[in-house]
């Protein structure tokens, strides 16, 4: 498609306020030629009041027309916006193809609360589920193989990285291509990248804090920016966390030429200091786009509470192997359940399923647009309805409006 066609495609990279950030596909071409991906033009557009009274959103991700280019101004107009493949709302973010979750093991402290409640919401999107773990040269060894057995019975197989030491340490099965066998190739690299400093010497004396006690599932360690690259390369991923686990620091070891904008832990509260504001998307270098998203600590559940259980890996796999007594088992009280208990966040799970029966009785005794609760969010992250005062009605009529009632009163008086 030429530059001077009245209407070309992109992609929506950055939404501020009404206006949209939109890169050029590479099939446009300027003066015959056709432009790489990196070197397409960017326009800042608005959208077309049409796309405005039909209520179409224009999210991160779109794929959208956009009419009439101003090529000085760099400016146009969406127009369109074509079918989305997958949508989400917090973050808003179109045509995604993966989550990557991205959690600290200290500095904020990793809460398994939390971790689950991130869990069950990105695994609610129906999209590919990546869980990434930051800062583990701030813990000992023991420590990081004791997360790794425990996330390995959620049902996740976690990516242990350090973007302070720009290293990465992947777990990979005995029978695969890559295999490392502790013979083959020590890991001395990985601990000098590592500040002595940060380390501690009394589970491994011969190798302080390494990931030695990794080795019965063969780990494999490579540069932080090829170790991930590899991982996201071809597809749109959405990064995704709560504040202060690193998610800036980790894009800009991918993409350097980024430098955002990052931000130190907060020394009272222990929580991560919002830095991102917005949802952009980056292109990496060898491919893909990554969506960097702002922090949030505790993301609401809105799921139903019959589907919850396929939120859960460990619930999953018990269905698969069996079945309930009842169709409709809540997974609770029920005799005959293959699911209830046995597993490590069956209390979790119990959380929020109560949290979301609470919100559907909630919708469903609302006889209008506005319910009569209101949502309340806890410190800890749950949540709770308490009754919501009444709305003020009284609102002050217009002087058009007082004036078209005196006339009408002064008409029904002519013709009595």
């Amino acid at each position: 498609m030429s530059l001077n066609s009245p209407s070309i495609v992109g992609t929506v990279i950055a939404v501020q306020a009404n206006f949209y950030q939109v890169r050029l596909d590479p099939e446009v071409s300027i003066d015959g030629k056709n432009a790489p991906l990196a070197d397409s033009p960017t326009l800042l557009c608005t959208r077309r009041t049409r796309l405005k009274k039909i209520g179409q959103q224009v999210m991160v991700g779109d794929r959208v027309v956009v009419d009439e280019p101003d090529w000085t101004d760099r400016r146009g107009a969406i127009s369109e916006v074509f079918p989305r493949q997958t949508e989400l709302n917090r973050p808003p973010v179109a045509n995604a193809d993966r989550i990557l979750l991205v959690f600290a093991l200290a500095e904020p402290d990793l809460d398994p609360a939390s971790l689950t409640r991130f869990l069950v919401k990105a695994e609610s999107t129906g999209l590919e589920v990546s869980l990434c773990l930051n800062k583990c040269d701030l813990v000992t060894s023991w420590e990081l193989e004791q997360w790794r057995d425990r996330l390995s019975g959620w049902g996740y197989e976690p990516m242990f990285i350090s973007v302070r030491s720009g290293a990465g340490v992947q777990e990979a099965p005995a029978n695969d291509q890559n295999e490392v066998s502790e013979s083959e190739l020590p890991f001395h690299d990985l601990v000098e990248k590592i500040e002595p400093s940060m380390l501690s010497s009394e589970d491994n004396p011969q190798v302080p804090n390494s990931v030695n006690l990794l080795h019965p599932l063969n780990p494999v360690h490579s540069p932080l920016p090829n170790f991930l690259l590899d991982h996201l390369q071809g597809k749109i991923t959405v990064i995704c966390g709560p504040s202060g686990v690193g998610k800036s620091s980790l894009i800009n070891q991918l993409i350097p030429a980024l430098n955002l904008r990052v931000n130190a832990v907060s020394g009272k509260l222990g929580r991560g200091r919002h830095t991102t504001r917005h949802v952009e998307l980056f292109e990496l270098p060898g491919g893909g786009l990554l969506a960097d998203t702002p922090g949030f600590n505790q993301p609401a559940l809105e799921c139903d509470p019959s589907e919850l259980a396929e939120y859960f890996p460990e619930a999953r796999q018990r269905l698969a192997l069996g079945s309930c007594q009842f169709s409709d088992c809540s997974h609770r009280d029920e005799p005959n359940c293959v699911v209830r208990g046995g597993w490590e966040r069956y209390d979790y799970y119990l959380n929020f399923l109560e949290e979301a029966i609470v919100r559907q009785q909630a919708l469903q005794n609302s006889s209008s647009a506005e319910s009569s609760l209101k949502q309340q969010t806890k410190s800890d992250g749950t949540q709770h309805y308490e009754p919501k005062l009444q709305t003020k009605k009284y609102r002050r009529s217009s002087r058009r409006l007082q004036h078209q009632s005196l006339q009408d009163m002064c008409q029904d008086l002519e013709e009595l």
